[in-house]
C-alpha cells in the first residue's frame, strides 16, 4: 500500500510541474485533464503526507523513551506514543478507503428522473415531495438545479419531473437514490383516515459527454409536435415540442418545456445521451456479478429501496436495514445521515472483497 501511495505522490508532484508548463497552460484540454487528475489525487496524497509526518514523529518519541531516564519525560513520551499510534492507525484506515476503486462517474453532474408509480394522485403528490427533498438537499450541498421537463397533475403533484443537478460530487452521493421509493400515509382526500401505500421511482443518470457516447444523426429519429399544457398563446399552435428516438436502443425522449424548438432539442439530446450511456453501463454492470454485489442499490431500479412512513415519522432504507425517526427532517433535504450510511456500507463491502 505504501509503495502505491508513494507512486501517487510522485504523480501528484509531476502534475504540479505540468500545470506550470506554458505548453499545458495554452492547451485547454490538457489543462482540464491534468487539473482533474490532480484534484482526484489531492485527498489521498494529503493523507499520505500526514501519515509520513506522524510515522516520523512516532519514531522520534520511541527513541526518546529509550534514551530518557527521567520518569516525567518517559511519561510524556509514552503519552505521545499512544496519541501518535492512534493517529497512525486512523490514517492507515483512511488511506485504505481513499485507495478503493472509484466510480468514474462520481464527479459528474446528474439527471434525476422522478415518476409517480402505483397510487394514482397520491403517487404523483409523493413524486412532488421527493422532487422538493432533492432540490433542498442540492441547495444544502451548494449544487445548482435546473428543471428539464415536468408533467404536473391537477392535484399539484408530478406524473414525471426531470431535473439536472450540477455540482462537485453530485453523482457520488445521489446515485444511491436509484430505485422505488414507497410512502405510507393518510391522503388528504381520504375521509376515513386509512393509511395508503403509494410508490414513486427515481432514476439518477450521470451526464455523458459527447466523447463518451457518440450519437449519429442516422440513428436518431426526430419528430416535432405541438406543445400541450400551460404556456400561453404559443401552446398547440407552434411545433416547438421535440421527440427523439434512438433507433439502436429504442430509447425515446420527449421535451416541450421550452417555447423554442432548438432549446427543446438541445435538452432532449442531453437526456438521450445520458440514457444511452446509462443503458450501456447497466448492461456492462450486469456482466460482472461481483461488482453488482459490491454496489449498494445502484443497479436494479425496480428494487424497493426506501419506505417513508408518515404516522411514525419513520424512514427505513431496506438495503442496509437503517431506520431513523426523522422523516420530517429528511423530507426537508437533510439526507446526509442516510447517504453517509450507504457509502460506509459500500466501502465496507469493497474492503471485505479486497481482503478475500
Amino acid at each position: 500500500m505504501l509503495d502505491r501511495l508513494q507512486t501517487l505522490e510522485d504523480r501528484y508532484n509531476k502534475l504540479n510541474e505540468l500545470l506550470s508548463d506554458p505548453e499545458v497552460i495554452s492547451d485547454t484540454n490538457k489543462l482540464r485533464e491534468y487539473s482533474k487528475e490532480q484534484s482526484g489525487l489531492e485527498d489521498v496524497v494529503q493523507a499520505y503526507r500526514e501519515y509520513k509526518d506522524v510515522t516520523e514523529e512516532l519514531q522520534g518519541a520511541k527513541e526518546m523513551l529509550e534514551e530518557e531516564s527521567d520518569k516525567e519525560m518517559q511519561d510524556m513520551a509514552k503519552a505521545e506514543i499512544s496519541e501518535l499510534s492512534k493517529a497512525k492507525e486512523e490514517l492507515e484506515e483512511r488511506m485504505k478507503i481513499l485507495l478503493l476503486p472509484k466510480d468514474p462517474n462520481d464527479d459528474k453532474d446528474v439527471f434525476v428522473e422522478i415518476r409517480g408509480a402505483a397510487g394514482g394522485d397520491e403517487a404523483a403528490l409523493f413524486a412532488g415531495d421527493l422532487f422538493r427533498m432533492y432540490t433542498r438537499y442540492a441547495e444544502s450541498q451548494g449544487w445548482k438545479t435546473e428543471v428539464m421537463d415536468a408533467h404536473t397533475t391537477g392535484v399539484g403533484g408530478y406524473k414525471e419531473v426531470i431535473f439536472m443537478v450540477k455540482g462537485q460530487g453530485a453523482y457520488s452521493r445521489l446515485k444511491y437514490e436509484n430505485g422505488a421509493h414507497r410512502v405510507q400515509r393518510v391522503p388528504e382526500t381520504e375521509s376515513g383516515g386509512r393509511i395508503h401505500t403509494s410508490t414513486a421511482t427515481v432514476a439518477v443518470l450521470p451526464e455523458a459527454e459527447e466523447v463518451e457516447v457518440e450519437l449519429h444523426d442516422k440513428d436518431i429519429r426526430v419528430d416535432l409536435f405541438a406543445s400541450s399544457g400551460p404556456g400561453g398563446q404559443s401552446v398547440n399552435t407552434t411545433m416547438s415540442a421535440v421527440r427523439l428516438t434512438h433507433l439502436p436502443t429504442g430509447i425515446v425522449v420527449s421535451m416541450q418545456d421550452e417555447k423554442s424548438q432548438i432549446k427543446n432539442k438541445e435538452k432532449a439530446m442531453k437526456i438521450l445521451r445520458a440514457r444511452v450511456y446509462d443503458k450501456f453501463q447497466q448492461e456492462a454492470q450486469a456482466e460482472y456479478d461481483e461488482h453488482r454485489k459490491s454496489a449498494v442499490g445502484t443497479g436494479d431500479r425496480s428494487e424497493r429501496i426506501r419506505t417513508y412512513n408518515f404516522p411514525q415519522n419513520r424512514v427505513t432504507d431496506h438495503r442496509i436495514g437503517l431506520t431513523i425517526q426523522k422523516l420530517d427532517q429528511i423530507l426537508e433535504g437533510k439526507l446526509n445521515e442516510v447517504i453517509d450510511a450507504l457509502i460506509l456500507e459500500e466501502q465496507a463491502k469493497k474492503l471485505e472483497q479486497i481482503g478475500e
